[in-house]
């Protein structure tokens, strides 16, 4: 074989492996985050994913989405299990959220407010999916993200 042919046979390769490797990922970021208790009216355990714009957060599951924009979250929060007071809060809770505990994934709560009434977004990832998510949204938003 000659070099060029080679060469080739090389960029083949490599393209096949960047599409098959975006195509995994594109269909595997698609569910990371589940809707486990908020104040919207999404089914609980509705899976959908977090997208981090320029000025909001949106979680998008199925043909809805929440968009919290940064300016009117108050607190976030990224714990093995959601804090006793954000349970007793006194919301509109469509779905409360439970004391469970979870050992690799962690509840991503959301508090921020729409229209003069205090709201809540309760999400639950996996850590190692939740690690890059936090860096964005720090530097995004520039509050802190609460963990233990």
């Amino acid at each position: 074989m000659t070099g060029s042919k080679i060469a080739r046979i090389a960029a083949l390769l490599t393209t096949g492996l960047l599409l098959a490797a975006t195509a995994w990922g594109a269909s595997n970021n698609r569910s990371l985050f589940k809707y486990v208790a908020g104040t919207a009216t999404l089914q609980k355990g509705c899976s959908g994913k977090l997208e981090v714009t320029n000025s909001a957060l949106v979680f998008q599951c199925g043909q809805q989405s929440i968009t919290a924009p940064y300016k009117t979250i108050t607190e976030m929060s990224f714990m093995p299990r959601v804090s006793k007071r954000i349970r007793k809060m006194k919301l509109d809770w469509t779905v409360k959220p439970s004391a469970s505990h979870s050992r690799h994934q962690g509840f991503f709560t959301v508090l921020y407010s729409e229209k003069g009434r205090q709201r809540a977004l309760i999400l639950k990832v996996r850590n190692e999916t939740m690690r890059p998510y936090m860096a964005e949204i720090d530097l995004k938003t520039r509050l802190p993200i609460k963990t233990r």
